[in-house]
């Protein structure tokens, strides 16, 4: 097996331990879950994704490609534009798409452009044409978890009338072991590949296609 491999795999193990813990924070919450098909409002705005992410995002629009062109090319088409609109704003290197580490900066730059809409969206159909290659940041986002101890933000259209202890006793530790961070670990001794970067820059055919070191 060799690295990239390696890192797929763990990556579909990290994917399943993630999707359990979901499905329990889900069932926890029960009615209190509003997330439906066509809910689109985590769907708009940049937010960071790991190089993992953006790994498995192209892995999947590949996957698109070969089952339905005209769809990959409406998602690249929509990424370039989108890379467009966002590089001349874009708080780190626009060559490597990597965000620098100036969380001042990042804050102003996700506020300014937080009408864009992710590339993936299908605005026909608000359905993500990439979901099930979607980020960490997409699959945990909408019922309560906390990742190493730390209680991350809920939807705010979840838990209406809940009251804080109800929405605590719904919390569940996506990552329990950490696992995330040792993939990203394996793909960067892979690959390189480091730091964080954004959606409409991982799909980009000036960045996804061309991404180095990554292989099949």
């Amino acid at each position: 097996m060799t690295p990239m491999e390696k890192v797929r795999s763990a990556d579909r193990a990290l994917l399943r331990i993630i999707g359990q813990a979901v499905a329990e924070a889900e069932r926890r919450s029960g009615a209190w879950i509003a997330c439906r098909p066509g809910c689109t409002q985590c769907c708009i705005g940049p937010f960071p994704v790991t190089q993992l992410d953006a790994l498995r995002l192209r892995h999947g629009l590949e996957e698109l490609a070969g089952s339905d062109p005209e769809r990959a090319r409406r998602v690249r088409e929509r990424a370039r534009a989108a890379w467009q609109r966002l590089a001349p704003l874009f708080p780190g290197d626009p060559a490597t798409g990597v965000l620098a580490g100036d969380d001042a900066a990042q804050e102003e730059f996700f506020e300014r452009t937080d009408s864009e809409p992710c590339p993936a969206l299908d605005p026909q159909t608000g359905l993500c044409e990439l979901y099930a290659f979607r980020p960490v940041t997409c699959r945990v986002f909408g019922p309560a978890v906390r990742s190493a101890g730390d209680v991350l933000g809920h939807c705010e259209l979840c838990y209406e009338g809940a009251t804080p202890e109800q929405i605590a006793a719904c919390e569940v530790d996506f990552d329990p072991d950490g696992l995330e961070a040792v993939v990203l670990e394996e793909l960067e001794k892979a690959t390189g590949a480091s730091g964080l970067t954004i959606i409409a820059f991982a799909l980009a055919p000036a960045a996804g296609e061309t991404a180095p070191g990554e292989g099949r």
